[in-house]
């Protein structure tokens, strides 16, 4: 597993035990959450599915959603965490949200 998936995963198992069972999950707008993938994240990751990372090291959006444990809540701590191959982003609240939306749409469903 790709070593920042591993971190993800990881913290994802973490925060899933952390956080109390009746925690609100942010609601995004995942259209608006596909927008902002495609023009803010697609240089390096794959934001849709079926697709490669433009870079090969750097996990497509499926395998982020599909990481086992994988919240919306986990997604928000990673994206106010620096990544050492990503670059520190500041994105706006609502603009997580939607993004965040986006990924867990693309869970598979069972």
């Amino acid at each position: 597993m790709h070593s920042n998936l591993r971190w993800i995963a990881a913290l994802a198992a973490v925060l899933s035990v952390a956080v109390q069972p009746g925690f609100a999950q942010n609601s995004g707008n995942v259209q608006r959450g596909a927008s902002l993938a495609g023009s803010q994240c697609a240089e390096c990751h794959a934001v849709n599915k079926g697709e490669r990372s433009p870079k090969v090291a750097v996990p497509t959006f499926s395998a982020i959603a599909a990481t086992p444990g994988m919240t919306s809540l986990a997604l928000e701590a990673s994206l106010q965490t620096s990544h050492r191959q990503m670059p520190n982003l500041l994105i706006e609240r609502a603009d997580r949200a939607d993004i965040i939306a986006y990924i867990l749409s693309l869970k598979d469903k069972p």
